[in-house]
């Protein structure tokens, strides 16, 4: 399923293509390049085995000329700012990163070293100043996955005609109250009531779909959030046992479980993420490397998991879903 390109995604093409990258060098024959990882899953995750293998198609290869520092991968979380400092330290020629705050924290520490990361709007959270040249030591893949938000909520209630109250699971460090707030009234035009709740910690995950159970809440919505995705299996555990079914952001989490979710593939985004560390390794300048996007969106069903729910996917959802698994 190919997403109609957004008003942002056209500009973002049409910078891409005019402003090309100015400072570029071949890469240093022998020369071994060094990256910092700061992510919320470990080194053999689907998206970073992606990630490794697109960067050995261009020559970059551990073993060969790549050293990855290993302590960034499923890293604590309260434990960041130190691992930033370190890896600040070290001297790595690039750091790797995902999310608003994570990618904040890195620009704080370091105004030279690369930083590549994934975030949902990198313009709008203020970490860049433009899509064509970011101007700063920072530039990736703007997923803008916090616009599909509505889209998912309305693939929900096509599976679920008859809900009348869901809920939506939301990161409190990310998400817009505005877009709450939209949310709520597209519900309500489907005489629908949306109940919100934040969760940031895993015991709040595990809390707040108890309480949302509890109060009536029929179906789940999981806004878009690199923590929320860090926790999916345990929101696809705690979900199966309230028998409620939810929508995620990521395709990855039907294949381990979930029951349904629309979004561009990490395993897709992370190719791409490693193509711009290649620029930057070959000598071109993160301010002067355009900020992409994703171009594919994939929606995709878990049939076992709706089997364990007692739910019959309609067949105008199985007809639009890219992938079906059985």
């Amino acid at each position: 399923m190919i997403l109609r390109p957004t008003r942002r995604a056209g500009l973002a093409a049409a910078a891409a293509a005019v402003f090309l990258p100015r400072t570029a060098w071949p890469q240093e024959p022998g020369r071994p390049y060094r990256i910092g990882v700061l992510s919320n899953f470990t080194r053999e995750a689907q998206r970073w085995a992606a990630f490794f293998d697109e960067l050995a198609k261009s020559g970059f290869a551990e073993g060969k000329n790549l050293i990855v520092d290993p302590r960034g991968f499923q890293f604590p979380v309260d434990q960041a700012a130190g691992l930033v400092e370190q890896l600040v330290q070290s001297g790595v020629d690039a750091i790797l990163c995902a999310g608003k705050p994570m990618s904040a924290l890195v620009q704080t520490a370091t105004r030279t070293i690369p930083i590549l990361s994934v975030t949902d709007d990198m313009l709008v959270e203020g970490l860049i100043h433009s899509l064509a040249h970011p101007g700063g030591n920072l530039t990736g893949i703007s997923i803008f996955s916090s616009e599909l938000n509505g889209k998912r909520q309305e693939i929900l209630l096509d599976l679920l005609p008859e809900a009348h109250h869901i809920a939506a699971l939301f990161d409190p460090g990310t998400a817009v109250p505005f877009q709450l707030e939209s949310l709520r009234k597209a519900g309500a035009t489907r005489g629908v009531e949306l109940s919100t709740y934040p969760a940031a910690k895993p015991e709040e995950v595990a809390s707040a779909i108890d309480n949302l159970s509890a109060q009536g809440a029929t179906a789940l919505k999981v806004l878009a959030s690199p923590l929320l995705d860090r926790y999916r299996r345990l929101l696809i555990e705690r979900s199966a046992a309230r028998r409620l079914p939810a929508i995620y952001q990521s395709p990855e989490t039907v294949e381990e479980g979930g029951l349904i979710a629309y979004g561009a593939p990490f395993s897709q985004i992370y190719r791409q993420l490693a193509r711009q560390l290649v620029k930057v390794l070959r000598g071109t300048q993160p301010a002067d490397l355009p900020v992409e996007q994703p171009t594919r969106f994939e929606l995709v069903v878990n049939l076992k998991t709706a089997a364990a729910l007692a739910l019959t996917v309609p067949p105008s959802i199985l007809a639009r879903a890219d992938q079906v698994i059985e």
